[in-house]
């Protein structure tokens, strides 16, 4: 589906002063949401509110402008948040805005070598996984906001009697608004409605419930431009550098399964290595102007598709929007209840969360159920970078032993007597064992065939498990002949020695199942690819 500059496709079923109107009003919902989820986590990081919403309002717009899949919303995140407090506790704020900018040259590279495209490396189990665990975290995070600071202690307590009776009703009122208004309402976006009206009741009805401004005071100027105050040392490199690889590996991973997931809802495609580049370039950005850096963020990114922001408009304005909060409406925005932006999240909550996956547990195979439930559990204890790598892991754990159960053998005596071993399924680490186990080389004929045409050979261990097996042929005073090796095994025959010398290459007419691959996606359209 080709797209023009600001990301509308060209069979955009709205016209253009609509599509425009839709965006900027999706733009405004999501701008609203940023406000307390970027003070939220700027509290988690340790630094200035203005740090998260400085970072929100850079990293959202030059995504927005740049990026790789239009209708995706970046900003300041938690998963980040939690790598910095770290750092920040050590060794303060100025090294947090250099390792900034050191994660976003990081990403800048990913993206420029074309790393992104790995990304499609990770199986749907653990996408389901991310999504469920993301929509459970998002929900948690929202507790916070039913507590309340302790005079006495200093400490955040529960909301207790009327306080929270009237904060719950607000949520479910703001709830119900969502719902109702996403069927009958269409000239504005539900959450926006939401926020409104429950804005309005709870500041003319004087209501005592928390507000934005409870959390912390949004005011402030431009932006300014600002070196990092730390020492240019190979010492400070060393001090960042750490910190900087996991921020740059979480932001990209949490960017690019986002991307996945809104390219999926929009069924529209997105350019993975783009998107690297720009979130690289937005928090190079943001670590010289005074922000906490950022990644794309589910949450904000599916009130803005669930509001029909589908181009880079909504992206930009909702940037724009957080920007003018700061410098003009903050005491405005200030009156916002929580309780409406809960109510919002709760509801991106339910649309986040893969409900399918709880009815398709019992008939998928049981290594994939377990993968969802595994990234889903460690996503919500530890964090998203570290629950896709274990379920990457985990399903290719899985494949590899499924697959070495499909390494067989048949057998037959050819007319000159010799036997043939007419192979099948992938050689590899995993069935290694296998394989050894088909042979008999102490009671074969003298004159032995392996045909490969029904297997391959991926990798070291395979070659290695070959030149093992010829060994023991040879051994034994036999000749082994090895036919439909590829050309990439022959060549790496021809410089084991001992192998050549006990082996006979045979008909190397066909390429691995790795180059059959590469030249299938090379085709140039449709109907080549059929007819391969």
């Amino acid at each position: 589906m080709k797209e023009n500059i600001l990301g509308i496709p060209d069979n955009d079923p709205l016209s253009l002063p609509v599509r425009i109107k839709t965006e900027v009003l999706a733009g405004l919902t999501v701008a609203l949401a940023l406000v307390p989820e970027a003070v939220a986590f700027a509290f988690v990081a340790q630094v200035h509110p203005l740090v998260g919403l400085y970072a929100a309002f850079i990293v959202g717009l030059i995504t927005a402008v740049f990026g790789g899949r239009p209708g995706m919303i970046s900003g300041a995140t938690g998963a980040l948040a939690v790598v910095m407090v770290s750092l920040v506790a050590t060794h303060g704020v100025e090294y947090l805005f250099a390792a900034v900018v050191l994660m976003g040259i990081l990403q800048i590279t990913f993206g420029i070598l074309r790393l992104g495209k790995f990304i499609r490396m990770v199986p749907h189990p653990v996408m389901l996984g991310f999504v469920n665990g993301l929509a459970i975290v998002i929900f948690l995070a929202q507790m916070t906001q039913f507590k309340v600071k302790d005079t006495a202690t200093g400490l955040m307590d529960w909301m207790a009697g009327d306080t929270m009776t009237l904060m719950l009703a607000l949520v479910a009122l703001t709830m119900a608004i969502i719902w109702a208004a996403g069927k009958y309402v269409k000239f504005i976006p539900a959450p926006l409605a939401a926020i409104l009206v429950v804005s309005l009741i709870v500041i003319f009805g004087d209501l005592p419930v928390p507000r934005v401004g409870d959390m912390a005071q949004i005011a402030g100027d431009l932006p300014d431009f600002h070196i990092p105050m730390v020492p240019f040392t190979l010492e400070t490199l060393w001090i960042i550098l750490p910190y900087s690889v996991i921020l740059a590996a979480v932001g990209l991973i949490e960017s690019l399964l986002t991307l996945n997931l809104v390219s999926e809802i929009t069924e529209s495609h997105g350019g993975a290595s783009k998107e690297c580049v720009a979130q690289g370039a937005s928090n190079l950005v943001t670590g010289f102007f005074g922000g906490m850096g950022g990644c794309a963020m589910i949450g904000q990114s599916m009130i803005n598709v669930k509001s029909g922001g589908r181009t880079r408009i909504a992206g930009t304005v909702a940037a724009l929007f957080l920007l003018a909060f700061i410098l003009f409406a903050s005491g405005l925005i200030e009156q916002i209840p929580l309780a409406a932006l809960v109510g919002v999240m709760f509801m991106v909550v339910i649309g986040t969360f893969a409900w399918n996956s709880l009815k398709i547990m019992t008939k998928i195979p049981k290594s994939d159920a377990f993968v969802i439930v595994l990234v889903t559990a460690v996503t919500v204890i530890s964090d998203l970078a570290v629950a896709v790598i274990v379920g990457v892991i985990v399903s290719a754990l899985v494949y590899a032993w499924n697959s070495a159960k499909h390494m067989s053998a048949r057998e037959e005596i050819n007319k000159q007597g010799s036997k043939e071993y007419h192979l099948f399924g992938p050689l590899f680490f995993s069935s290694v064992t296998s394989f050894n186990g088909l042979f008999d080389p102490k009671n074969d004929p003298d004159d032995v065939i392996i045909d490969f045409k029904g297997s391959r050979v991926w990798d070291h261990s395979g070659l290695q498990a070959i030149d093992a097996l010829a060994e023991r042929y040879q051994q034994e005073g036999k000749t082994l002949h090895l036919r439909h090796l590829s050309d990439d095994c022959r060549h790496l025959l021809n410089k084991a020695g001992n192998m050549v010398e006990v082996s006979v290459i045979e008909d190397p007419q066909y390429g691995v199942a790795v180059d059959y691959v590469e030249a299938y996606h090379d085709l140039p359209d449709d109907s080549e690819k059929t007819k391969a």
